[in-house]
Formats: C-alpha cells, sequence, structure tokens
C-alpha cells in the first residue's frame, strides 16, 4: 500500500467534513449571524474551521512521526548481522597439511610479493624460511576456512587479535555480550570536531551533537571495561572540557596527561605554536586498578641478587621467569663479569624476545637462597639479567615505591613526525591523515598491562591502527599474550590497516616499503564487516502487507498510524526472517558497497556466536548424506553450548530424516566436540530437531 498518500487523503477528507459540519451549524443559526454582524461571524467561523483542521492534522502528523522515530530507533538499535568473516595466520602456525594448497593459490602469492617484496617459490622449504608470510582466508574457499578452523580447540584463545569494519556502535553493540567486563585498556583517538574534512568520521559537529555521538559510545563501551581497567581517549582544546564532563558521569578519573606532541612547532597559529594535546583517563574502580607503571619507572629501585659479603652459591632459575637485556641467541656457559662480583653461567641460556627460553644454573655470591628465589618469583617479583649477566631484581611489595608514569608526555616518547615516519617505512608514502604514533599508545598500554602482559586491548577509533601495531610490538619485546580489538569504518580498512597488521607482523624494521632484517612475530587474526544502519534501511519490506491491508480495513486509521510500521515489517530481512532460518547458509540481505547495492550471504553461524556472547572453544564443519553441517562448541557462565546449523527444509515433511539427523547430532557432532560420553548444558539446532533434549534456536 501506498501510506504516505492514504494519509494525504484522508487528510484531506477529514478537512472537507469539519468545514461540512461547520456550515450546517452557521446555517441553522443565520438569523443570529445577521444579528450581530455576517461578515464578522464569517471570519470566526473561518478562524474556526483552520484551526480545528490544522489540529487534527498536527496530531496525526505528530502520531505517525513518532512510530517512525520508534522504527528508526529499533533499526539502529537492533545487534547487526555478520556478513563476511576472514583469519589471518602466520605460516608457523598453519597446519602442514594445507600447505600444498596456500602454495597452488595466485591470490595469495600475488600478495605476498606486494606486500614483503619476496619471489614466492612453489616448494614446502620456502614456506619453512618465511615463517611469518601471512595467510588470508579471503584468498580461499570457505571449506578451506573450515578445515584449518578444525585444528583449534580454543579458537578464541589462539586467536591475537579482532578487526570490525563497521560504524563503531554497531560493533560494541553486537560484541557486547561477548566481552563485557573484559577489557583491560581502552585506547580511542575520536574526531576532534575541527571542521577538518579529511577525517571520514564528521568532523564539524555542534557541541551538543559531537557530545551526543561520543556519549552513546563511551556509555557503551563502559560496560566492555574490567574493575580494573582504564580507558585513555585523546582530544584537543576543542572539545576536551566537554569531553571531561562525559567521563566524569561515567568513571572515576584517574587523571589528564599532556602530550608534548610535535618536535617542530607548528607556526601556523597567528597567536602561538600549538605543541599539546591532551589524554583523559579514567577507571571504573581506583581502588582496583593498581599501580600505572612508567617507563622510568624502576630506576633505582632494582636490587642486584649479588652481594659481596655473602659466601659463594648456587640458584637455579626457571624458564620464562626471567627477562634478559640481551639480545636474541644462546649463550654458553662461562664466567661473566671481573672481580667478585663476577658470575659463573653453568648452563647454557636461550633467549627469544629477551625472554629466557630454558632454565639454567648460575654461581656467584648470591643474597637469596634457593628457597627466597622461588618463593619471590612465585608472588610476582621479576628478575632481569643485565648486558654483563648480572641478575637484578624488583621486588613485588616493591611496587608502591616505584615511580609513576609522568603526566607530561614529551616528544621524545612519541611525536607526529614518529608516526608519518612509521607509515611511510611501511607503505613507501603516508596513505592516512594524522596518524597516532606507536609510542604514544604503547605509553598506555604498557602503563597497564606491565606486570601482567596480558588481556583485551580496545580501540573504536582505529583508523590506521596504530593500537595493534604497538600490541603487536610489546608482545614480541616481552612475550606476553595481549589482545587486540578494532573498529573502523572507512575504507582504508583494506587499504592501510588490515596491510599494515600484516606487514608488521612479518618484521619490525621497515624502510621505504621493504622489510629489513628485523624479528617477525607469530600471529593469528580475525576480521569481520558487518551490516550497517543503512543497509537495514535497504532490507526493511512489508512481507505481511496484505494482513496489514485487511486490518487497515477494519480498523482504518488507527492501524494506519499507531500498527502498521511495526507490524508489516516483521519477518522483514532487515529483523530476523524466521522462515530463512530453514536454510542458514544462504540468508542473504542487500549491502551498500561503494555504489552499488548487492546481496550477500549472512554469516549466521558468527553472528549468534556474538548474540550468545560465548567464548568460542571449537568451529567444525561436518557432512551427513549430502548435509553440511556446522557446529560450534562455547562456553559461557561455565557451562558449555554447542550450536549445530544445517539446512532443514527438506527435514520437517520427512520423520525419518529427522531420526537420521539427530541420530548424527548426538553420535557423532556431540562425540568430536566434547569426547564419547559427555553432553553440553545446552543444545542449540537451527529449525525442527527430533530429540526432546535439543532447544531450536527457532524458538529461542
Amino acid at each position: 500500500m501506498n501510506s504516505s498518500l492514504k494519509i494525504s487523503k484522508d487528510l484531506e477528507k477529514d478537512s472537507r467534513d469539519t468545514e461540512t459540519q461547520l456550515d450546517k451549524t452557521s446555517a441553522e443559526n443565520l438569523g443570529n449571524t445577521l444579528m450581530i454582524g455576517f461578515r464578522e461571524k464569517t471570519q470566526m467561523i473561518q478562524n474556526a474551521i483552520h484551526s480545528i483542521s490544522i489540529q487534527n492534522i498536527r496530531y496525526k502528523v505528530i502520531d505517525f512521526l513518532s512510530k517512525l522515530e520508534e522504527l528508526q530507533r529499533r533499526l539502529f538499535e537492533k545487534k547487526k548481522f555478520a556478513i563476511r568473516t576472514e583469519y589471518c595466520i602466520t605460516m608457523d602456525r598453519m597446519p602442514e597439511e594445507l600447505w600444498d594448497e596456500v602454495l597452488q593459490n595466485k591470490d595469495q602469492l600475488v600478495e605476498w610479493r606486494q606486500l614483503y617484496g619476496v619471489d614466492p617459490q612453489p616448494t614446502r622449504d620456502f614456506l619453512c624460511e618465511h615463517p611469518y608470510l601471512v595467510v588470508d582466508t579471503c584468498h580461499f574457499s570457505e571449506d578451506f576456512k573450515w578445515r584449518l578452523l578444525a585444528h583449534f580447540d580454543d579458537l578464541d584463545k589462539a586467536l591475537d587479535g579482532l578487526l570490525i569494519k563497521s560504524e563503531n556502535f554497531q560493533a560494541l553493540n553486537l560484541l557486547l555480550e561477548r566481552y563485557r567486563g573484559q577489557v583491560k585498556c581502552i585506547y580511542i583517538d575520536p574526531p576532534y570536531n575541527t571542521g577538518n574534512n579529511q577525517f571520514i568520521y564528521k568532523d564539524n559537529y555542534q557541541h551538543s551533537s559531537w557530545l551526543s555521538m561520543m556519549s552513546d559510545r563511551l556509555t557503551l563501551v563502559r560496560e566492555w571495561l574490567r574493575e580494573d581497567g582504564a580507558i585513555f581517549v585523546s582530544c584537543d582544546d576543542h572539545e576536551v572540557h566537554h569531553l571531561r564532563k562525559i567521563g566524569d558521569s561515567l568513571w572515576q578519573a584517574i587523571g589528564t596527561f599532556v602530550w608534548e606532541k610535535k618536535k617542530k612547532g607548528s607556526h601556523l597559529s597567528p597567536t602561538f605554536r600549538d605543541l599539546t594535546e591532551y589524554i583523559l583517563a579514567y577507571t571504573t574502580d581506583l581502588s582496583k586498578i593498581g599501580r600505572l607503571f612508567g617507563e622510568e619507572a624502576y630506576s633505582g629501585k632494582w636490587q642486584y641478587l649479588l652481594n659481596r659479603a655473602n659466601a659463594e652459591g648456587e640458584l637455579l632459575f626457571p624458564a620464562r621467569k626471567v627477562h634478559a637485556e640481551l639480545d636474541d641467541g644462546t649463550y654458553p656457559a662461562g664466567t661473566y663479569g671481573n672481580g667478585e662480583m663476577a658470575v659463573q653461567l653453568l648452563d647454557d641460556i636461550s633467549v627469544q624476545d629477551g625472554v629466557i627460553q630454558n632454565q639454567f644454573r648460575m654461581r656467584g655470591r648470591f643474597t637469596w637462597k634457593q628457597e627466597t628465589l622461588d618463593e619471590e618469583l612465585k608472588i610476582g617479583s621479576i628478575v632481569k639479567l643485565s648486558k654483563n649477566m648480572r641478575p637484578n631484581v624488583l621486588r613485588a611489595d616493591q611496587e608502591e615505591k616505584t615511580k609513576r608514569p609522568p603526566s607530561l608526555i614529551t616528544k621524545d616518547i612519541a611525536a607526529y613526525e614518529d608516526a608519518f615516519a612509521e607509515l611511510s617505512n611501511l607503505f613507501g608514502e603516508v596513505k592516512y591523515p594524522y596518524p597516532k604514533p606507536v609510542g604514544l599508545v604503547r605509553f598506555f598500554i604498557n602503563a597497564m598491562t606491565y606486570f601482567n602482559p596480558q588481556g583485551n586491548i580496545l580501540d573504536f577509533f582505529a583508523g590506521s591502527g596504530t593500537t595493534a601495531h604497538a600490541v603487536i610490538n610489546l608482545n614480541r619485546e616481552d612475550g606476553g599474550r595481549r589482545k587486540y580489538i578494532l573498529v573502523e569504518m572507512g575504507d582504508y580498512f583494506e587499504t592501510v590497516l588490515l596491510k599494515r597488521i600484516k606487514k608488521v607482523v612479518y618484521s619490525d624494521s621497515w624502510k621505504n616499503g621493504k622489510p629489513q632484517k628485523g624479528k617477525g612475530i607469530s600471529h593469528f587474526f580475525k576480521y569481520l564487516y558487518l551490516e550497517q544502519y543503512e543497509d537495514t534501511l535497504n532490507n526493511l519490506e512489508l512481507p505481511r502487507e496484505q494482513e496489514g491491508q485487511l486490518a487497515l480495513e477494519q480498523f482504518g486509521d488507527e492501524y494506519l498510524l499507531r500498527y502498521m510500521l511495526k507490524f508489516e515489517t516483521q519477518g522483514s530481512p532487515s529483523f530476523l526472517n524466521l522462515e530463512q532460518f530453514q536454510d542458514p547458509f544462504n540468508y542473504k540481505i542487500k549491502i551498500r558497497e561503494g555504489n552499488e547495492t548487492q546481496e550477500r550471504v549472512v554469516d549466521l553461524v558468527e553472528t549468534f556466536n556474538y548474540l550468545l556472547g560465548i567464548h568460542v572453544k571449537k568451529m567444525r564443519q561436518f557432512q551427513d548424506n549430502g548435509r553440511i553441517y556446522r557446529a560450534v562448541l562455547g562456553e559461557k557462565n561455565d557451562k558449555s553450548i554447542v550450536i549445530v546449523w544445517r539446512p532443514s527444509n527438506d527435514l520437517n515433511s520427512h520423520p525419518s530424516a529427522l531420526q537420521r539427523d539427530y541420530e548424527f547430532i548426538k553420535h557423532t557432532i556431540l562425540p568430536i566436540l566434547l569426547g564419547n560420553g559427555k553432553n553440553p548444558n545446552l543444545l542449540l539446532v537451527n529449525g525442527n530437531c527430533y530429540g526432546s533434549d535439543v532447544k531450536s534456536r527457532k524458538n529461542k
């Protein structure tokens, strides 16, 4: 039905009816009208007609607009579909049984040439010599991707990062249940509202609009933060005072950092050279955040484990508990140092990325006995070997004595010029406006994770990917397991951010777009494309229009203005069309890509993993009698959940087929996911299923 045309005709009819009624009234009282003056009374009637008609129109328009705004709100806040999911993995983690397929994939080899400047040879020896080449599943079939995932028994634990191409509110909204209360550190560099049109985000809001945009996202991300986590927000003079009001209403303030951002001052300002920006820092609970660590915090606080007054003894140092200032490699047993401060290394030491890889024994004049060393390492004391092989220690109970990070971040720590140089070295040119330097973001991540180098790091204004770059570098330095979550909506998601991570993983040293002899890192990350609000609008349909027409005839305007938008859009692909659950691997919606709108298959498996908020352990693909099954084993609140997807539109009318389907799930899928004789706390299957222990996701 043409709703706007119908409203227009109804309003016209109401106006005519009102005029007719008033004309009858005026005719019956014509004599009285003549008594008080025909011209004056006519004007009064005309005014009354105009007032009543406008009032009726106004009420109906307001009512309809209210329902329209409610629909728009539902469409915007609806958790969006995952449209596409891909994985990137270094060759050292790629199962060997898939190596031949990698070598035969021309698109992957071309990407390696473009990214790394290598000349790929179709041999396994070439792959062994280049363990940090990144394989992207976007170049391979869906079947290849599922065979790769079959090699992981704790997929979410194995992943080092997650990238999401999406408007950030939509991404934060979809992933909320998965990451609620699980993020240790958030750093964002939002648009500063300066009116600079080089940003893809709108950068010339009115103050109230900018505040609304930031408030919506900061309120939502508050649910992501751990009690001992912190958020750091970059800003400048344009909005810092407004931003502080939002932060103060949501969190407890840690303080404000001032960043001396330029090595060479800008001379563009007519008054003074602008050299600083601000970073506002907040946390949920100041009593739980602990002490932040600064790069120079331990100066003078380290204690030598050697003491001239003590007799010679031996200490056994456990693997991966001791850091080293030495270069990577193997260090043979022997005597190091001079005079009474010399120590004898009794075992060879193997060092990788600054972390001791094997147990080793030392002889020297130590302050501690073996029992003391073991206890100190157990409670969190840190031991580091200096370049002359002297063991130094920072005791766990010394944390209160350490210096805090300074509120002034100098240009020597990080400067804008560094950011441009970093991108220029990676790509041969700067391909993103106003990037942040790695050193700046590293400063905050290191402050939050130095004593425990793990946890989720979030950036939902990811830009060129500086936050992921900083996380990867830190993990490469100390062997940590920090994980990044980045959200970006711009086209440079593919052209800059994704390529940047692939390059940084391969080597930590680049010049003019070419890798130098640097260190790579073993790495595995996932990237997602999400449906957007505009896509939701494009997919808005009225699949119940026929029922709506009957309701309109029966209830008239009351249905049109109050219920039509809600009732007739039920079952639209914009919300959730349960009929399409019968064929879950072919659920399609229209997606805007550039200047074209195309149909794309929705990744229902990935979408529902995030809707349910599960930690994904296993993802497996099966086949039985030509039917594809895709199953997920997840955990939530210490409960196991198995989700099974398969085409089911031909099962409803065949009881024997339903029985076989259930038997395959029960006796093949569940034992592979859980082990023989084990059942999940919850089993979800799309569509109808034979078993009484199964919950249909259609009903759910």
